[in-house]
């Protein structure tokens, strides 16, 4: 039987087909070029065999099969869908409950090491993916079950700071949204954020600029408002990163996902990421030998996926 999968996010959509065990080569589209889901779905079926069955991995909560996009707003609907596109059976699940499936499966090329000891068999792993959103999962292996996935909406939790810069940006945004939530800093619209926040704390105004810009320049050395946006970006994602491993027990590691990160991973590796990951007071030394990885496969939610498909 082939299954489509489709992982799904608030700028762009991966598509591949599942035939055996490994999904074949994604293909990915623009969310833009569309005005939903489903015809984003059929140009990808134009050029492709009609699957029998489909599992779409889509950035939000998902209640009886069904998920609005987070970022987007769309509706995607297995139920409505599958009689659309001819498709008699979809399956609607979290974007991260496909990144949490995946981890099991990543090694090698697929990881760049943020530091660390060997990770401890058995035990839990965690995952975050800072992207157009911010996803928080996690995987719980069961011995020789296949092993359960939590589906969280972590992203959207509350942030915790670690200075008084950080803290003043936090109520900055707060004045401004309300809730400041870990997905406001720790996004491509968190660095945006970033950028207009510590030049607004500083009584500077700035140009506003896309994150890929203040990213390009942070790493060019050009602009030093984007270097420290930069920094303290990977600052407070290991502080999250961290965190996650205390609240999951997640000695199993620590998997950095998403779209940013894998643009700057030596970057990433040599900045405060992990001193800020370990600097949690007496827990330190339980925090220490705990592993990290960044995601570097593009298509890692696709294995996820496949196991998913695969039941």
């Amino acid at each position: 039987m082939t299954t489509l999968l489709a992982d799904i996010g608030g700028t762009n959509a991966r598509f591949a087909l599942l035939d055996g065990h490994e999904p074949g080569p994604a293909t990915s589209l623009a969310l833009d070029d569309f005005p939903g889901i489903a015809e984003a779905i059929a140009a990808f079926l134009d050029d492709v065999p009609r699957p029998q069955a489909a599992v779409l991995a889509v950035a939000g909560p998902v209640s009886n099969n069904s998920v609005r996009l987070t970022n987007r707003g769309w509706v995607v609907d297995g139920a409505a869908l599958g009689p659309r596109l001819g498709i008699p059976r979809i399956q609607v699940v979290n974007d991260f409950a496909a990144q949490s499936w995946a981890l099991p499966y990543l090694s090698g090329p697929d990881l760049h090491p943020l530091g660390g000891g060997p990770a401890q068999a058995g035990a839990p792993l965690a995952v975050v993916g800072p992207g157009t959103g911010l996803g928080i999962g996690a995987f719980l292996p069961q011995g020789s079950a296949p092993g359960r996935a939590l589906v969280t909406e972590g992203g959207h939790a509350s942030i915790a700071t670690h200075d008084e810069r950080e803290a003043a940006v936090v109520a900055w945004l707060r004045a401004r949204h309300g809730h400041v939530s870990a997905e406001r800093l720790l996004s491509g619209q968190g660095i945006e954020n970033l950028h207009a926040g510590l030049a607004a704390i500083d009584g500077i105004t700035v140009e506003p600029l896309e994150a890929p810009e203040i990213t390009t320049r942070a790493l060019a050395g050009s602009d030093p408002r984007a270097a420290e946006v930069l920094d303290v970006f990977c600052a407070m994602l290991g502080s999250l990163a961290g965190d996650l491993a205390l609240l999951y027990g997640a000695q199993g590691g620590v998997y950095i996902a998403g779209g940013i990160c894998p643009r700057f991973p030596d970057y990433l590796a040599a900045s405060r990421f992990r001193a800020r990951f370990e600097e949690k007071g007496r827990f330190r030394t339980w925090l220490e030998p705990v592993p990290a990885w960044l995601v570097m496969r593009h298509d890692a939610a696709m294995l996820g996926l496949s196991a998913i498909a695969r039941g």
